[in-house]
């Protein structure tokens, strides 16, 4: 069976991020202008890099090469299409990361937001493991809604397959993940939504 990403149009994951009752596009924009500029990382990676959120932030300056990654290659073709002043810089790979992680090159900074929920922390630490970054950047969802993690929106039903590989996140349970593959937390913040709900940044570094 397919993975529920591959499905969801890209025109109505955006739309429904990008609402006001929901705003995590724009949220996720600000966030990733921070970690882009974070640390002195002159390669990035993207995991889950959907439309490209994010992506007018990498100065060609300071980075030589930023990896996106996703499942969808519908997703990757809107990037490469979306952000040609990044040629040379920017490579889409169409990767499953849970199934083909050994595909992924090595990366200085590694940045997964609203990733890790849909692949779990055990899949998310051999990730890590096999792109050995110095700096990880991760944003999670944490839910005050048990009963409904998607926002309520005009285009709620685009994701009803998504609870076949939702993970719920915790940012102590991230952090000892993390930990176990050998990162240290450097950074917490928390960025409150309108409906409820929040996201959380969390940085870690290599140890040693």
């Amino acid at each position: 069976m397919s993975n529920p990403w591959e499905e969801i149009s890209l025109d109505d994951y955006e739309k429904h991020m990008s609402l006001d009752s929901v705003r995590q596009l724009q949220a996720m924009n600000s966030i990733m202008q921070e970690q882009f500029s974070a640390s002195p990382a002159e390669t990035a990676m993207v995991l889950g890099i959907a439309g490209g959120n994010g992506l007018e932030h990498v100065r060609p300056e300071k980075f030589r090469r930023v990896y996106g990654v996703d499942i969808n290659a519908d997703y990757l073709r809107a990037v490469s299409q979306r952000y040609t002043e990044l040629s040379g810089v920017l490579e889409c790979l169409h990767t499953d990361i849970v199934n083909e992680v050994e595909k992924l090159p090595q990366t200085q900074l590694l940045i997964a937001n609203l990733l890790i929920e849909y692949i779990g922390y055990g899949a998310f630490q051999k990730a890590v493991l096999q792109t050995v970054p110095e700096y990880v950047s991760c944003v999670i969802q944490i839910n005050t809604d048990e009963k409904q993690w998607v926002s309520e929106s005009p285009y709620l039903h685009t994701f009803d397959r998504l609870d076949e590989v939702h993970h719920q996140m915790e940012g102590k349970a991230l952090t000892a993940a993390m930990a176990e593959t050998g990162y240290t937390l450097i950074l917490q913040e928390s960025y409150p939504l309108p409906n409820g709900k929040a996201l959380v940044r969390l940085d870690f570094m290599m140890k040693g």
